[in-house]
């Protein structure tokens, strides 16, 4: 049975609400869980940490895949080899520039993945972008600069680690992207190729990083049980995160998903204020967050219409297949979430 046009606008929409949904709550959740580890239990081994956040999902997708819910696969090494150097320089490129930078600074790092993820996909993804389309992204970088941005001071080496941080993220990110359409990846899949991979080097890297960074070693931490206790929950929550990134991705874009992340970071902002007094709260940071939700609704609106986005058609050496309902196996997985 055909589903009409309509009905088909309808399902996409919610799916692709519920699968943002999904990665605003474990994406707010995990940062409410490792500032609490971190500041208030020391545990500052945010490489390490991130090892063991792979290391729990390569656990999750092999449990999975023995359930008979992941399907086998292909994807080269030499794929897989980039994404993980990719992924790697941007989780400690990350560390590394929150570490010499200025908060300022490092919020106007963020902000600056949004046109280089642009520049990706202009250049690599052969995407043209309307004139509403370009405002509006300018909008929100304006809104989001005004309410977060604060001091900013730079020196040559934040600068560096700043610029490595920007260009590894939005390469891991348009990477997602082009490898679950290139090769009909499901999240789920793409996730069992590259988790392991990304486990292992972290867990190899992070404690010489953590070292370099804290001038201590993870293993000489005070480890207690509410502290595990902690760093249970946070690999737990990044099951999610992690899972919820690659359908975002897969589901739109680079671009969409750092535009629409920064709703997070409004939303961040909004929540310390309800939970944690309103100490910081003024009206330009108000007005920033206006600016920022108003370029976020042109943008969608913007990006939406015939023309806003559009993709020039390169032929793939590996063609999606087809179900007998006519979705590609990579959809069919990621709407199972």
């Amino acid at each position: 049975m055909i589903m009409p046009p309509a009905s088909k606008a309808d399902s996409k929409a919610t799916l692709d609400a519920a699968a943002w949904a999904f990665n605003i709550v474990t994406s707010v959740g995990i940062i409410l869980v490792n500032k609490a580890l971190m500041a208030t239990y020391g545990f500052r081994f945010a490489t390490t940490l991130t090892g063991l956040h792979f290391a729990t999902t390569t656990l999750m997708t092999v449990v999975l895949r023995w359930m008979g819910h992941i399907q086998s696969s292909h994807l080269p090494a030499s794929e897989i080899l980039k994404f993980v150097i990719f992924a790697n320089f941007s989780i400690v490129g990350m560390n590394v520039s929150l570490m010499w930078n200025s908060v300022g600074f490092y919020q106007i790092a963020k902000l600056s993945m949004i046109p280089v993820s642009c520049f990706l996909e202009v250049f690599l993804g052969k995407k043209r972008y309307s004139r509403d389309t370009k405002l509006s992204i300018l909008l929100v970088l304006l809104g989001v600069a005004i309410c977060t941005v604060t001091d900013m001071s730079v020196n040559a080496k934040g600068f560096i680690a700043a610029f490595v941080a920007v260009w590894a993220t939005a390469l891991q990110q348009y990477y997602v992207h082009f490898l679950q359409k290139k090769y009909a990846l499901g999240s789920f899949n793409l996730l069992g190729h590259t988790a392991p991979v990304q486990a292992a080097s972290l867990l190899l890297l992070g404690p010489f990083v953590d070292y370099c960074l804290t001038n201590k070693t993870v293993g000489a931490y005070p480890y207690s049980t509410t502290s595990v206790y902690f760093i249970i929950l946070s690999c737990t929550i990044a099951i999610g995160t992690n899972l919820s990134q690659f359908i975002c991705i897969g589901r739109f874009s680079a671009l969409t998903f750092q535009v629409l992340g920064h709703m997070k970071t409004i939303l961040i902002l909004t929540l310390g204020f309800i939970f944690f007094g309103k100490e910081g709260l003024n009206l330009h940071v108000v007005l920033g967050m206006v600016i920022a939700i108003l370029g976020m609704i042109w943008y969608g609106n913007a990006s939406s219409k015939p023309g806003g986005t559009e993709t020039r058609t390169i032929s793939s050496p590996h063609p999606k297949p087809q179900n007998q309902n006519g979705l590609s196996e990579s959809s069919e997985l990621d709407e199972k979430v």
